[in-house]
């Protein structure tokens, strides 16, 4: 007998480091982050700006639709290239919040 797979854990929210590094002839890099910042912004999850990268809380089934809207704003803005770097934080039981890690900090 197969086991099936457990994937309810799909639905918590997970927290995503995002970092983008775009490459554009003749363009400020800064400028091309700030889109896909502007991205992330219109997708409505929680997030948080860093000096290196940018947190996303969502669920990992929204993962593919929010790496898919920053790459499609990064390329409309100019970008030829683009390296993205990816931390996912996963809690198989419960949801994982900026909050939990940055209460103290506040």
């Amino acid at each position: 007998m197969k086991k099936m797979k457990q994937t309810h854990w799909k639905s918590n929210k997970i927290n995503v480091a995002i970092q983008v590094l775009p490459e554009a002839e003749g363009k400020l890099k800064y400028t091309l982050v700030d889109e896909a910042i502007a991205a992330i912004e219109n997708t409505g999850f929680k997030y948080k700006v860093c000096p290196f990268e940018t947190v996303v809380e969502c669920t990992f089934q929204d993962l593919s639709g929010l790496i898919e809207d920053i790459h499609n704003a990064c390329k409309t803005a100019g970008t030829e290239k683009m390296l993205t770097n990816l931390k996912i934080q996963v809690n198989f039981d419960d949801d994982v919040t900026i909050e939990d890690k940055m209460e103290k900090y506040s």
